[in-house]
């Protein structure tokens, strides 16, 4: 007894049923807390960047090892449902859900393509939870005016 008699508190008296609703209730799951979709992202694109720069060529060994650590990761982090999409490569209409920084005339492309991408799109459990940003190259006017795209 650490404390003066004034300030103690007797247990309280409850009865049976109240017992057990109570009981039942510290018992059951609690549901997940929700994550946080912003930081879930800051952290996916940090890992894509990382793994961009080791895959760069005349990377060593131990660069080697830890692209292969960043890959399981990222295996790792698709099997709970994150899913990284870079663009680099794809055709590129205005229609996309991504984010275009910069438009670049490009005389040895025949469409509109992407050439770099900035920032991946990221999808969570198929939802998207972040736009990706690219740079996008097209064919020059001049290309396109004289029809050899």
């Amino acid at each position: 007894m650490c404390h003066h008699r004034a300030f103690r508190i007797p247990p309280p008296f409850w009865d049976e049923p109240v017992m057990a609703q109570l009981a039942a209730l510290l018992d059951a799951p609690r549901p997940p807390e929700p994550l946080d979709e912003k930081s879930l992202a800051t952290a996916a694109t940090h890992l894509w960047r990382a793994e961009r720069r080791l895959a760069a060529p005349g990377a060593d060994a131990a660069g080697r090892q830890t692209a292969r650590h960043l890959r399981t990761t990222r295996a790792a982090l698709a099997e709970a449902g994150l899913v990284l999409q870079d663009h680099d490569g794809e055709a590129f209409h205005s229609g996309r859900s991504i984010e275009v920084l910069l438009f670049q005339d490009d005389p040895s492309l025949s469409a509109e393509t992407v050439l770099e991408t900035v920032r991946p799109s990221i999808y969570l459990r198929e939802r998207h939870i972040q736009l990706g940003q690219v740079i996008v190259g097209r064919p020059t006017r001049e290309d396109l005016r004289n029809g050899h795209a």
